[in-house]
């Protein structure tokens, strides 16, 4: 049985990394650097965290197909 808040808050915060990126993509405007400022502290934690939560989700793989 997964801890649905977390997943819900890794998903969440993996969307806004794939926005982000898109950002980037489309529009070479980078969102976290706008708020946080480019190269800070900040936005280099919000970065890792963003990291970790994709990699979090990855383990969604695992649950594809069963119920629960």
């Amino acid at each position: 049985m997964g801890n649905k808040t977390l997943d819900c808050i890794a998903l969440t915060l993996t969307i806004i990394g794939a926005v982000n990126w898109g950002l980037i993509g489309f529009f070479q405007w980078n969102l976290v650097d706008f708020i946080c400022g480019p190269g800070t502290w900040l936005s280099r934690v919000i970065y890792a965290i963003v990291g970790l939560c994709g990699l979090y989700i990855l383990t969604f793989y695992n649950r594809c197909g069963k119920i629960e």
